[in-house]
C-alpha cells in the first residue's frame, strides 16, 4: 500500500519540487491542497511534461499547471465502482474526498487488483437476544437468520475479506454453539475466527475489554444484523486522516411529520409548514477505534457504544463521524429481514 501523503503538496510548491516529489513517489501523482485540506486539483507526470513543452518556467508555482478538476471518488464509493470509473476513463489513480472535499485517501489501481493482507482486527457483536424478531429467533441467533443463501453474519464476513481482513472477532452469548458450528475457527474462509464469550449481556461495547491481547491498530467493530456495502479501506483512511481517537459511521435518517407543524410567537400564529420531513443522522453500528479507546472500557459492567464515545470524548479523545451514502440495512424487525431477503440478490449476490 502507498502512502498518498508523501504526495501532498500546496500550490505554491514549485513546479521544479514538485517534479522530484513525483519521481520520488510510487504513485507518480501530486495531489495540490489548500490549507483545510481541499483538493484544488492534481498533477501528473503527463502534465509536467506538456508543461516544458510549452515551455513554463519550473520555478512557477505548481497550481499553474494542474488540473483543477480532477476525476475524484467519495468515501462512500464502493471498491468495485471505482474499478469501474478508473476502466472508463483510463485512469491509473482516483483521489478520494469526504463530503467537504478535503483529501483522504487516493485509490490506486494497481492496489485495488492485488489482494490486500491488513493487519487490522475485527469485532462482529453477534451475542444479542434478537427480541424483536421473534419467533424466528427462539431457535435461531439473529446473525444465523438467512438472506440469500446464507446467514447474515457469513454474507458480513466475506465483505470484510474482500477488502483483505482476516483477523477477527465474534462476540456471542444467546445461542453461540450454532454460530461456532457453523464458522469454526474460520480456516474454511482461510481467515483467523476467535470468539468473546459473553457470560452476561455486556452491551454493544463490553465485550471488547475481552479482546486479549489488546489491539495494536484501530479496530473496525460491527454489529452483526447489518448488511451493506461499505468501503472498509475509506474508513480506515478518513479514521486516520482526522485523527480520531475513535469514528462512528453515521446515516442520514429522515422522518415525515404527519401533521402540519405551526410556528407561534406568544398567541400569535406566525406560520404552518404542511407535514414536513425531518432530517437527521442516526447510528449506524458501524465503528473504528483506536487502542487507547478501550482504556475507558469499565472494568466489569456492561457498557453500549454511544456510552463509550462519550467517555473518550469526556477523556479529551477526538471522535469523528463517517456519513455513508452507500447500501445500509439494519435487520431489526421481520419486515427488515423481508426488504433484505428481496434486495439481496441485486446487492449481494456475484
Amino acid at each position: 500500500m502507498h502512502n498518498w501523503k508523501q504526495s501532498v503538496v500546496r500550490g505554491s510548491t514549485t513546479i521544479r519540487d514538485t517534479i522530484r516529489m513525483i519521481d520520488a513517489s510510487a504513485m507518480q501523482i501530486a495531489l495540490v491542497v489548500d490549507n483545510m485540506s481541499r483538493l484544488i486539483g492534481t498533477v501528473t507526470d503527463g502534465d509536467v511534461r506538456r508543461a516544458i513543452l510549452r515551455g513554463t518556467n519550473l520555478e512557477a508555482p505548481v497550481e499553474s499547471i494542474m488540473n483543477p478538476r480532477p476525476t475524484t471518488a467519495t468515501i462512500n464509493e464502493s471498491r468495485d465502482g471505482i474499478l469501474l470509473m478508473m476502466r472508463q476513463k483510463q485512469l491509473h489513480q482516483i483521489p478520494i474526498l469526504d463530503e467537504e472535499g478535503r483529501l483522504v485517501g487516493v485509490e490506486i489501481m494497481d492496489d485495488l487488483l492485488q489482494p490486500v493482507n491488513r493487519q487490522n482486527q475485527v469485532v462482529i457483536m453477534a451475542g444479542g437476544l434478537g427480541s424483536r424478531l421473534r419467533p424466528l429467533t427462539d431457535e435461531c441467533p439473529k446473525p444465523m437468520l438467512r438472506v440469500g443463501d446464507k446467514p447474515i453474519l457469513e454474507t458480513i464476513l466475506e465483505n470484510f475479506i474482500e477488502y483483505g481482513f482476516s483477523q477477527f472477532h465474534f462476540s456471542v452469548n444467546y445461542k453461540s454453539d450454532m454460530i461456532k458450528e457453523h464458522f469454526g475457527d474460520g480456516s474454511e474462509w482461510n481467515v483467523k475466527i476467535r470468539y468473546l464469550e459473553e457470560e452476561q449481556q455486556l452491551g454493544t461495547a463490553g465485550a471488547l475489554r475481552l479482546l486479549v491481547p489488546a489491539p495494536r491498530l484501530p479496530l473496525i467493530v460491527m454489529n452483526g444484523d447489518l448488511l451493506t456495502k461499505i468501503n472498509f479501506q475509506h474508513l480506515l483512511d478518513f479514521h486516520a486522516s482526522h485523527n480520531a481517537a475513535a469514528t462512528m459511521c453515521v446515516r442520514e435518517y429522515e422522518q415525515q411529520i404527519p401533521y402540519g407543524m405551526v410556528s407561534i410567537e406568544g398567541h400569535r400564529l406566525v406560520g404552518v409548514k404542511e407535514k414536513p420531513a425531518q432530517k437527521f443522522f442516526v447510528n449506524a453500528g458501524i465503528y473504528v477505534l483506536n487502542p487507547g479507546a478501550l482504556d475507558y472500557l469499565p472494568a466489569a459492567s456492561a457498557i453500549d457504544m454511544p456510552d463509550l464515545f462519550n467517555r473518550v470524548m469526556d477523556g479529551g479523545g477526538q471522535a469523528a463521524v463517517f456519513p455513508l451514502r452507500e447500501y445500509w440495512l439494519d435487520i431489526g424487525r421481520i419486515d427488515d429481514l423481508e426488504r433484505a431477503r428481496n434486495e439481496y440478490e441485486g446487492k449481494f449476490a456475484p
